[in-house]
């Protein structure tokens, strides 16, 4: 078993950092609120750091899993950030949803020092990180891969190495660029069911089994014909991955006229007050002759 720091611990690092205890490996965490830190500690044990830096003296693997690319330059660049007390040979893994501008960045800085670097951003929600069934794309070299996967396999239901550094992050993007579309499909057919006069959760488990279904359709339709958003993944973070896939889409050519509507959408959500709602929110923006104009 590895000695292991991990950076972050919000929905998705508190649970997957307490899957790398559960599996025998040494853990050490930072979190920004350092209640939360003790929070982890008393459930899971381990060890606590005052800074980044701290955390990752002596660890073979160091996890990060923050909000956007600042955070992540913040906790890993300077005198109190990981690189600093990182020793050679050991590996940085970012779970972080980040830009593959950052990735290439910190895996140059890191190569440096000798250090390895995975950019690992990883989908499946909260859900799959407190279930340890996470999808976990990486970009990597091979040898940098095949020594972080023995450890993500704690948390992951897939790895998959998909090149350079940098690719994972790509990946991700394809990833939010077809949530964002999957879920505006979702929330126009259940408010046409209600409309229509369906037993809306009905014709979502018909249909289910049949080539609309989805994760999302599975997973959100049932809450989102109850009207219930607050929980799952925030509308905030989606709309900060949004805005990753929009501006990387202008480096390599691509239009992404959906994104860019549904991005549009998120954005009267908030208006609403939506922030921290799930991102199938987006029902509350459609007609609906069940509840109150």
């Amino acid at each position: 078993m590895s000695k292991v720091a991990f950076i972050g611990l919000g929905v998705m690092g508190y649970p997957m950092a307490g899957h790398l205890v559960a599996h025998g490996h040494q853990v050490c965490v930072y979190n920004r609120t350092i209640a939360k830190a003790k929070a982890w500690h008393h459930e899971h044990g381990g060890q606590i750091a005052v800074t980044p830096c701290e955390a990752a003296l002596e660890a073979d693997f160091v996890f990060i899993c923050v909000g956007n690319d600042d955070d992540l330059r913040s906790v890993v660049y300077g005198d109190l950030g990981v690189l600093s007390g990182m020793e050679a040979s050991a590996v940085l893994i970012d779970h972080t949803t980040a830009s593959a501008q950052v990735a290439r960045e910190i895996a140059v800085i890191a190569a440096q020092k000798g250090v390895g670097f995975v950019d690992a951003p990883v989908s499946g929600g909260q859900a799959g990180a407190e279930n340890g069934a996470l999808a976990v794309m990486c970009g990597a070299s091979a040898p940098d891969y095949d020594s972080a996967k023995k450890v993500m396999q704690a948390y992951a239901k897939t790895t998959t190495h998909l090149g350079p550094v940098g690719n994972g992050q790509l990946t991700k993007m394809v990833n939010q660029i077809c949530i964002a579309g999957l879920v505006q499909g979702l929330a126009e057919g259940v408010a046409f069911a209600v409309n229509a006069g369906l037993d809306a959760k009905q014709a979502l488990e018909a249909i289910g089994g049949g080539a609309a279904g989805s994760w999302q359709m599975h997973n959100r339709g049932d809450t989102m014909v109850d009207d219930e958003f607050d929980f799952g993944f925030a509308v905030d973070w989606m709309r900060k991955d949004l805005g990753i896939c929009l501006t990387e889409a202008q480096t390599n050519g691509s239009q992404l006229p959906v994104a860019k509507m549904v991005d549009h959408f998120y954005e009267q959500v908030q208006g609403q007050g939506g922030n921290r709602w799930d991102t199938s929110s987006l029902l509350r923006l459609l007609p609906r002759n069940d509840k109150p104009s």
